[in-house]
């Protein structure tokens, strides 16, 4: 059987395991996120995202990842209370993770081959590179950190249709 977002299941923030099948039907726009990145004020972008459509079938599931520059080096819990109190995001952030390498999440290394970046690369360069999942769990298409999560709008609109 060919792999969705829906065959993977995550760590939440407190150790809990969230399975991705929850989201069947939504479109979801998957991001690794960190609080130290010249990129982090993209996450009162993401919360706007989130809270224009969540009610239409969209959720952002952020990932916090350490492997770039060490810009994630909280725990779990800091990086929940950085999220809450600095940018009051809503929207689900789980467990640090790891993007790329040997250890790198399952979810991501299916993300990563499904849709590689710019001239074909897998490798997830920086913090905030963005995927949007359709609603039937496959990926429509990867973006670069530097893009803002406001451009996304059309695309999130199309996906949720």
């Amino acid at each position: 059987m060919e792999k969705t977002l829906h065959s993977f299941t995550v760590k939440a923030a407190d150790g809990s395991d969230v399975p991705l099948d929850k989201y069947k039907g939504q479109a979801v726009l998957v991001v690794n996120v960190a609080s130290k990145c010249g990129f982090t004020p993209q996450y009162a972008g993401l919360e706007e995202l989130y809270e224009k459509f969540k009610d239409q079938g969209f959720t952002v599931l952020g990932f916090p990842c350490n492997q770039f520059g060490a810009q994630e080096p909280g725990s779990d819990s800091d990086i929940q209370q950085f999220c809450s109190l600095t940018y009051n995001v809503k929207f689900p952030v789980m467990a640090k993770i790891d993007v790329n390498g040997d250890n790198a999440d399952p979810l991501y290394k299916w993300m990563k081959e499904s849709a590689p970046g710019f001239l074909g690369t897998e490798m997830i360069k920086w913090n905030f590179t963005k995927f949007l999942i359709g609603k039937d769990g496959k990926i429509l298409k990867r973006y670069p950190p530097q893009e803002e999560p406001k451009n996304l709008t059309e695309d999130i609109k199309a996906a949720i249709k």
